[in-house]
């Protein structure tokens, strides 16, 4: 009898699988990263054939850890950067591009011209989106209108489109099954929030051909089983789908409209359960599809921060402060504060509630005392100021104050960014057991898929906490340390 989920939570730097068993205890977890590549200032790229390999070596070192076989996965579920693109060839299944990811910058231009002629509204209002660079349906464009006879091949029906899941679901099933879910599909500009179908309109507004795209599933059932595959069997339901941050919002079981929660990834991603009518923004932060669990959707308001673990890589790789990044917490902890140095992490713009993508980081402030552990504090500053703008907006839009904030993600386990979110939010802080809760939200995704859970109360009653974080900064040492933060964002 099969004994485990198998979650692939593909990511922005790297890709992992994770066996779960039925008590959602991890059984083994196996990562591999994949090259970036950056052709330009402002442009990322990824190879989608590397993020197949890539996940593949994560299958196969996850069940070897285990012991187990693929004859042991019950079902698959899947977890996405959302946004990043890739368009390829029906029949040999190989990209005609690069896939052009989140962050990538390329289409600013034509983002910032839709503006101009008047569309902003209009799109806002169906897709509960910015007209950003940030998402897929303009990458989608730019790949048809570069790569040379692509957009007379897509109408013709030859080429697909579609974001990660949509990728590893082809690769999965050997090209039996061209799909994405609600929530991915809420981030391309192209589906209508309201209805979950993708919008004529805004197809023609955006220039991208019918015949290229996926069909639109919910997120919790068999979509196909993996078909050709080395490394698993034939006949694995592919059971669960979710972009990472709604999946993240799953796995933290924040099922009830009010509930948040913060990831922190390459990026910080707050997310707000807010039912099942999709609440519109007046405070710059984007309405998404959630889930949806049979006929009925979820939505969420999100705010997004481009920049936050990148921030302490870009230390770590671009100015050799440490050799690993989990030593930014112990030099940031070496000194009291930041020395009045401020760094605003707008490596790639600025997203939610600035929403602009020229922004540059700034690093302000500096004397000639300043040393590396100022800035390695205020870089850390820096990622949980972000995420303050961001929940403040939440906050206005809700007209209500956050109780509380679920945080997960890599930089989660670092204890001295937790209690600085928690003092300049001014509200706790709980952070599970299970901090790979992207991960953990596909595999439940999928188990509700399968029947393996009842209901969503079976899932709350199984999330549990590892710690908690409660404000202790004075009010005047929070003003001041706000009123630096307003001071370096007006530098950017």
């Amino acid at each position: 009898m099969s004994r485990y989920l198998l979650a692939l939570d593909q990511g922005t730097t790297g890709s992992t699988a994770i066996l779960l068993d039925r008590s959602l205890a991890v059984v083994a977890k196996a990562n591999h990263e994949f090259a970036q590549i950056y052709p330009q200032p402002g442009h990322v790229e990824h190879d989608p054939k590397a993020i197949l390999v890539s996940v593949e070596a994560a299958i196969r070192d996850a069940l070897t850890k285990a012991g187990a076989t693929g004859a042991d996965v019950a079902a698959i579920g899947i977890t996405n950067q959302r946004e990043t693109t890739v368009v390829w060839d029906r029949a040999t299944s190989t990209p005609i591009f690069n896939a052009i990811v989140w962050q990538c910058r390329r289409t600013t231009a034509t983002c910032r011209a839709l503006k101009d002629a008047g569309h902003e509204d209009a799109v806002r209002a169906k897709t509960g989106l910015v007209l950003d660079p940030y998402f897929s349906g303009t990458k989608c464009a730019w790949i048809l209108d570069h790569v040379d006879g692509a957009r007379a091949r897509a109408e013709a029906g030859e080429l697909a489109f579609g974001t990660i899941d949509t990728w590893l679901t082809w690769w999965l099933t050997s090209g039996d099954v061209h799909v994405t879910d609600v929530s991915n599909a809420s981030r391309t500009l192209l589906m209508d929030l309201a209805t979950g179908a993708w919008d004529d309109a805004l197809l023609e507004l955006f220039d991208v051909p019918r015949a290229v795209l996926p069909s639109i599933v919910g997120n919790a059932e068999v979509v196909g089983h993996t078909r050709g595959l080395g490394v698993l069997p034939d006949g694995i339901p592919i059971a669960g789908m979710a972009g990472d941050q709604q999946s993240a919002l799953f796995g933290q079981a924040c099922f009830e409209p009010g509930e948040a929660k913060c990831t922190y990834g390459t990026g910080a991603f707050l997310l707000m359960n807010v039912g099942t009518t999709p609440t519109p923004s007046t405070n710059g932060l984007l309405t998404t599809a959630a889930w949806r669990l049979g006929d009925t959707t979820t939505y969420a308001l999100e705010g997004s921060a481009f920049i936050a673990g990148a921030i302490v890589q870009w230390l770590r790789d671009g100015l050799g402060f440490f050799g690993s990044a989990s030593e930014v917490e112990a030099l940031a902890a070496s000194v009291p504060d930041t020395g009045g140095v401020v760094l605003v992490p707008a490596l790639a713009g600025l997203g939610a509630p600035h929403w602009d993508p020229e922004a540059r980081g700034v690093l302000w402030g500096i004397t000639r005392g300043t040393t590396r552990a100022h800035v390695a504090r205020a870089a850390l500053e820096g990622i949980a100021l972000q995420n303050r703008d961001i929940l403040t907006a939440m906050e206005q839009d809700l007209g209500a104050p956050l109780k509380m904030l679920r945080v997960d993600g890599g930089a989660a386990a670092n204890n001295l960014l937790m209690q600085y979110q928690s003092d300049v939010l001014d509200v706790p802080i709980s952070r599970p057991h299970m901090l790979e809760t992207t991960a953990l939200g596909a595999a439940l995704l999928a188990g509700l898929g399968i029947g393996w859970f009842d209901d969503l109360q079976a899932i709350r009653d199984a999330w549990r906490e590892e710690r908690a974080f409660t404000p202790s900064m004075a009010d005047e040492d929070r003003d001041a340390a706000l009123a630096r933060w307003q001071q370096g964002l007006q530098r950017v």
